[in-house]
């Protein structure tokens, strides 16, 4: 029954619902020509006149607050309109913006009854206009019960109504309709932001869990590696240390840039490029895990930066598998083709975690699961095999236009 509007614009309607009140009814009054009423006379009249147009003036005023009670008070003024015998004044140009009103901001239970207000209520006006102009002395005396001019007239001035108020309804309908066009603009729009968003915050998870998971399994085994050392040979326990130590400040340095792209949402910061590539071997070299690379083809121009980040993070994550479940080398193999490149990774799996770690690893990882969507992302694919002995990862990554 109420709407929310804001105070300007309640304000405004209020005021210009004054202004027309003060226009129209002095307008009344002289196109009346002297005689107000068709049977009441001329004081009572001017009474009912002001009556008359403060009620659809007052609806006016309402009528973006509230459609339903300007409607039901607009048809309380022209029904007392009509009972005082006044015929149609300027005053009645309030009734068009009440049905612009109810059309535009009302329910649609609320729309739909103003439309049939408009219709109804132009009938009536014009059946209304039609007795007023029917002579009932010469009634009387005509040859015939029913003089037509009475329906003709009734229905040519009805039909004119009806299409006025029509029009008045229809424009507040082309107002909805813009309005709701709007709000659906603004509602796919906040549902892009929040897709958007929502895809970093999973680029920036997946990262994180690249960066950290690389990091802590080169940490693990050095510091395996130097707790057996530190006995027998202390200079390979403080080499250990010192790689942990590089690591760990790598890693951290990578996870303060992804903690800023969470806070400054355009502050990328960079990615790693193929140049990079070279210092993830050595990591991996550090961890005691010797990575034979072969690349064939070599790629013949600079690949796009995002099949550059794409090849570092999965060969990351593959990497870093193999150093956490694997046993000895990793074999990893790059081609780089015209239109794609291919990435293969494999290693071999101790007999007493086959069962175990590899295949939880192939099926329940978010490792692999992050791999999968970098290259679903670069409209590639990526396929984990595990063998009694053997883990292999195999991933094609398309270089075009669709991988930039």
């Amino acid at each position: 029954m109420i709407r929310r509007i804001s105070a300007p614009w309640l304000v405004l309607d209020i005021v210009g619902a004054i202004v027309g009140l003060l226009i129209t009814v002095p307008l009344s009054l002289t196109f009346s020509g002297g005689q107000l009423s068709f049977w009441l006379p001329d004081p009572p009249s001017a009474v009912m006149l002001v009556a008359v147009s403060m009620l659809l003036w007052g609806a006016a005023a309402i009528s973006r607050l509230s459609p339903p009670i300007a409607l039901v008070v607009a048809w309380t003024g022209a029904l007392l309109q009509m009972a005082a015998g006044l015929p149609p004044l300027p005053l009645d140009l309030a009734i068009f913006v009440v049905l612009f009103a109810a059309a535009a901001w009302g329910t649609k239970r609320m729309m739909w009854i103003g439309g049939a207000s408009a219709v109804g209520g132009g009938l009536i006006a014009g059946v209304y206009i039609g007795v007023l102009q029917y002579d009932f002395t010469a009634a009387v005396t005509a040859p015939s019960p029913i003089e037509m001019r009475l329906v003709l007239l009734s229905i040519t001035m009805g039909l004119t109504i009806v299409l006025s108020l029509a029009m008045a309804w229809g424009a507040g309908l082309l107002w909805r309709l813009v309005r709701q066009s709007r709000a659906n603009r603004e509602a796919q729009l906040r549902a892009e932001t929040a897709a958007a968003e929502e895809q970093e915050r999973v680029r920036i998870a997946r990262d994180m869990h690249d960066i950290v998971a690389h990091s802590l399994a080169v940490v693990i085994a050095q510091s395996d590696g130097a707790r057996y050392a530190a006995a027998a040979r202390p200079e390979l326990a403080q080499e250990a240390l010192t790689t942990i130590a590089q690591t760990a400040r790598s890693a951290l340095s990578d996870v303060r840039m992804l903690l800023t792209q969470l806070r400054h949402r355009q502050g990328d910061g960079p990615q790693p490029t193929l140049a990079d590539l070279e210092t993830l071997f050595a990591q991996v070299r550090q961890a005691r895990v010797e990575p034979r690379v072969s690349v064939d083809p070599m790629p013949q121009a600079e690949p796009p930066g995002a099949v550059q980040l794409a090849v570092y993070r999965i060969l990351q994550e593959a990497l870093t598998n193999a150093i956490r479940h694997g046993e000895g080398d990793v074999d990893v193999r790059l081609s780089w083709w015209t239109d794609r490149v291919d990435l293969l990774v494999h290693n071999r799996i101790p007999a007493a975690s086959t069962a175990a770690d590899a295949s939880t690893s192939a099926h329940g990882g978010h490792g692999l699961i992050g791999m999968r969507e970098r290259a679903q992302l670069m409209g590639g694919t990526l396929t984990v095999q595990h063998d009694p002995s053997r883990f292999t990862v195999r991933a094609t990554l398309p270089i075009g236009p669709s991988a930039n």
